[in-house]
């Protein structure tokens, strides 16, 4: 998207955006081992991302938890111990057919939130909330692409956005 649509032709703001270039990131990535048929997914594409925007496997820490309502303290505890730039939360959560979801899903959401908005650390949400297995297979690597990658970018993009902003 081109910022510059949004000023008159006589306007010329200061326009800050970060960049998807490591430059010696330090991430760690925080996946559910519940649904690993699909979080394995995403993490490989979170990884093959990050190691095509320049991050060195000296740089990633991988961290598995139980699953999705687990993450928020494992990603909590990474972001607050100041030796990660950013932490990426992969996970993915399947309606059943119990009230279930909702809470996990919507726990493991305000949780990684509120880490984010607290610690001041770039912590990209990368956890499926779907209806089906075949929406969450699209979502980690199929036809709609893969959100585990969608979020290393993210994050990379925070982080650098950051470090412009001081």
């Amino acid at each position: 998207m081109d910022s510059n649509r949004f000023f008159s032709m006589t306007t010329h703001p200061r326009i800050i955006e970060g960049e998807t270039a490591a430059s010696g990131a330090r991430v760690a990535i925080v996946a559910a081992r519940f649904n690993a048929f699909v979080v394995d997914k995403l993490v490989s594409g979170a990884l093959e991302t990050l190691h095509a925007q320049g991050v060195r496997d000296e740089n990633l820490t991988l961290v598995r938890v139980p699953g999705a309502f687990e993450i928020p303290l494992a990603v909590k505890k990474l972001a607050a111990g100041g030796g990660q730039d950013m932490v990426i939360a992969l996970g993915a959560v399947i309606r059943g057919e119990t009230p279930h979801f909702d809470y996990v899903a919507g726990e493991c959401a305000r949780g990684v939130s509120r880490v984010a908005l607290e610690t001041g650390v770039p912590v990209a949400f990368g956890v499926l909330t779907c209806d089906t297995v075949e929406q969450a297979l699209a979502r980690a690597g199929g036809n709609a692409g893969n959100k585990g990658a969608d979020a290393a970018l993210a994050a990379l993009e925070m982080v650098n956005l950051f470090r412009k902003l001081g």
